[in-house]
């Protein structure tokens, strides 16, 4: 009996401790996320007045230059110099001629919020605005152009699909730089770099190419589901390295080779890349370092093989960039049909890939077929119960018998009062004669737990997930249910999970939620409460902790589990009808108010 509530204290303070570790490692960095996402829209973009110094940058690739005092966005994309404009029907933006940087890149199909007249998702930057964010490609040699050369357009005034541009440079010393720059109707630019060397003597340059940032954006927050920073697949395989990195100052540069690849930086939602040729190998480094005072940069490389000119001859190299949201159909097609080395890899899949990614197909497929990602939640949870019936047939069989056999536990619990061990042997003695095997209704709890990682991991990870809407207040799948008893459950106009501090964030707790806590303590009374009360104490209070754990998880989780409690009560009720053991629902709860009462 000891042993008994030695573990079922122990279970106790194990959930305890899932719920504050939960809410430190993510609940927490989420909610300060949103926050900060929240006053960044609300505030209007200011002046810093911030000195930005030059960094170096790689061994042979140029570095991260600053880019003077911080000025607004508008001010800034003014300030620059003649622009090539970008239209395409998920891009728009544009290329800044001076160096031809790629620093001013808007996603037509996102908004800040679900309110469709928000602000469109900026992802490139020009440098001295508050979060610089760029991509540039050139070459490494003498007399070769760099952040200050002025290009010369030529052709049309809009890069778009089917209509490329083309940028010309003379360095006066016999060679003529081109770059001619092409779009599709998603995200991928393809960059076709040629030198001609009219010279009297050969000339070497290599070609390369690098995404970098200055600061971090505030509305994005690293933790413990999520991956931020340097992504990329060298070797074909994961390549990775976050900000967390390269915080102490003076951290060495990661650096690789590879035969085909790609790198670039990542946020959650969004990723800039760099992709050289897949047929030749290359040098990538990832490098951190500060251009100012307490702000740091980053920078994702790569350097090709050198590019030998002869007199009267040239070269040409062809890159290739992503810039856009890393949406899995499209991230596929492009590895499929460019053969771009693991690039779906871009999503952070986490350690459970092997889950994420069907459960991700399963959601996307049923999504496709029904038109809302709330149904296809449903839908994938009668699918994960289909698959895992066999196992829960056996558990809850298992507790079938274990109810059958109570009377004759109590009556062994009273004949041996005075004597545990003894009490012990006659109870597994009956066990082994009445072939019951009390741990086989934890298996499917513990098969729960990678299914659950995954499952928040594709909901939290996915863009396809983001601002997906369920039905009535849930507009969000990707986020906590938004009422809560603090707003009279929608009736007030604010979100309380967003104006909480992360710690507390879990007191707010919102109508699925409490659906979820509701469905969990009506399978707990499918048996009866424990005779120790101690333990009935403890079954008690797992709906309520487990209700406030949920009130911070993404909805469609919330409706998940719900949906998959509503699912198991059914399946337990079948199963224990069918071996005759009586369902004794309204006569386990007076047994816990019965227990209750004694206990006080």
């Amino acid at each position: 009996m000891n042993n008994q509530k030695n573990n079922m204290i122990l279970a106790f303070a194990l959930a305890a401790l899932v719920l504050f570790g939960w809410q430190y490692f993510v609940a927490t960095p989420a909610m300060k996320a949103e926050q900060a996402r929240q006053a960044e829209l609300a505030k209007q973009q200011k002046v810093e007045g911030k000195p930005i110094t030059n960094a170096p940058g790689a061994p042979g690739v140029p570095g991260m230059a600053g880019g003077g005092t911080h000025v607004t966005r508008e001010a800034a994309l003014k300030a620059g110099g003649a622009r090539v404009a970008i239209d395409t029907p998920m891009l728009d933006g544009s290329i800044l001629l001076r160096g031809a940087k790629f620093d001013d890149l808007r996603l037509k199909k996102y908004r800040e919020t679900t309110d469709p007249n928000s602000p469109e998702i900026v992802l490139l930057a020009p440098k001295s605005t508050d979060y610089p964010y760029y991509a540039t490609f050139g070459w490494i040699g003498t007399n070769v152009p760099d952040d200050k050369s002025d290009w010369r357009q030529t052709g049309g005034d809009t890069l778009s699909p089917g209509h490329p541009v083309t940028l010309t440079w003379d360095n006066g010393q016999g060679q003529v730089f081109t770059r001619v720059i092409a779009i599709d109707e998603r995200y991928m630019f393809t960059v076709t770099d040629s030198v001609s060397n009219s010279g009297s003597a050969p000339v070497t340059l290599y070609p390369y190419a690098y995404v970098a940032r200055e600061g971090l954006p505030q509305h994005e927050a690293a933790g413990f589901a999520l991956h931020l920073g340097f992504v990329g697949v060298a070797n074909k395989a994961l390549n990775e390295s976050g900000y967390d990195d390269y915080k102490e100052e003076g951290t060495p540069p990661k650096n690789f080779s590879s035969s085909g690849g790609w790198l670039g930086i990542t946020d959650k939602y969004w990723m800039a890349a760099v992709i050289p040729p897949q047929n030749e190998t290359y040098n990538g480094q990832y490098l951190g370092t500060t251009v100012n005072a307490g702000t740091k940069a980053y920078q994702a490389n790569y350097r090709l093989n050198a590019r030998n000119i002869a007199p009267g001859a040239s070269v040409n190299v062809s890159h290739r960039m992503f810039a856009g949201a890393k949406v899995v159909d499209i991230l596929r097609d492009y590895e499929d049909k460019q053969q771009i080395a693991n690039f779906d890899l871009a999503v952070d899949w986490g350690w459970f890939w092997f889950l994420t990614r069907p459960f991700f197909w399963l959601l996307d497929t049923f999504n496709k077929f029904l038109g809302n990602f709330g149904l296809a939640i449903l839908l994938l949870t009668v699918v994960v119960k289909v698959a895992f019936f066999p196992l829960a047939n056996v558990s809850y069989r298992s507790m079938a018998k274990m109810k059958k056999v109570q009377p004759q536990m109590e009556a062994i619990k009273k004949a041996h009062a005075n004597d545990p061990q003894k009490q012990q042997q006659e109870i597994m003695e009956m066990y082994r004669r009445e072939k019951v095997n009390p741990l086989a209704g934890c298996l499917p709890i513990l098969l729960t737990i990678p299914v659950f990682f995954s499952l928040y991991k594709v909901l939290f990870v996915t863009i396809e997930m983001r601002q997906a809407p369920f039905y009535g207040w849930i507009r969000d799948l990707s986020m906590p249910d938004p009422t809560s008893y603090l707003n009279l459950f929608g009736l007030l106009p604010f979100n309380p999970h967003s104006i909480l501090p992360g710690f507390i964030a879990f007191l707010s707790v919102g109508v699925w939620p409490i659906i979820y806590g509701v469905t969990q303590w009506f399978q707990t009374k499918l048996n009866p409460a424990p005779a120790d009360p101690v333990q009935a104490r403890m079954f008690a209070f797992m709906p309520i902790i487990f209700t406030f754990m949920f009130a911070t998880f993404p909805a469609g989780l919330v409706i998940y589990y719900a949906w998959n409690n509503v699912l198991s009560v059914a399946q337990q009720w079948f199963i224990m009808s069918r071996d005759g053991v009586k369902v004794n629902f309204f006569e386990n709860i007076k047994g816990s108010k019965a227990t209750a009462a004694n206990d006080r």
